[in-house]
């Protein structure tokens, strides 16, 4: 099975290398961004598997960024793990609005991040089988349908 991927988007380096440090104690590739656009084009390249988005951040905003990936069909299914400073109760409402899967604030617990991370990860693994064994089952489904008993 290949490695999980993980984008981590932030434009505070300390912040960056904090997170780089803690996910090294698993088993992903990781990459950087370090604002909302360069997430996005980051995305397109290195196909994460989860995003830790910073909620400010520069071009684009965390919130603005998740709004983006979850509507598109092709990236909705990325989790994303929101990871802010903010903690006021409209922010985590605006988060959970734009579409992320969970948040955690800032100072960043390692344990709490790494027991998120594994699942996240975990939740996205199951997901992405459920939708294989969805698609072979639609596979076999057409292959016994109507068309097949006439032949």
């Amino acid at each position: 099975m290949p490695k999980s991927r993980i984008l981590i988007a932030d434009d505070n380096l300390p912040n960056v290398e904090l997170l780089e440090v803690y996910l090294s104690e698993t088993d992903c590739e990781t990459a950087v961004a370090y604002d909302g656009r360069q997430t996005l084009d980051k995305v397109a390249e290195f196909r994460p598997d989860l995003i830790l988005l910073d909620i400010m951040m520069p071009k684009l905003s965390g919130f603005e960024v998740c709004k983006k990936l979850k509507r598109d069909p092709a990236t909705r299914g990325i989790m994303i793990l929101m990871v802010t400073a903010l903690n006021e109760l409209g922010d985590i409402e605006r988060a959970v609005a734009s579409g992320c899967d969970d948040f955690l604030s800032k100072p960043v617990n390692k344990v709490e991040l790494l027991k998120r991370v594994d699942n996240m990860l975990r939740l996205r693994q199951i997901t992405d089988e459920l939708e294989r064994l969805r698609r072979y089952i639609d596979g076999v489904d057409d292959a016994s349908g109507p068309e097949a008993d006439q032949g």
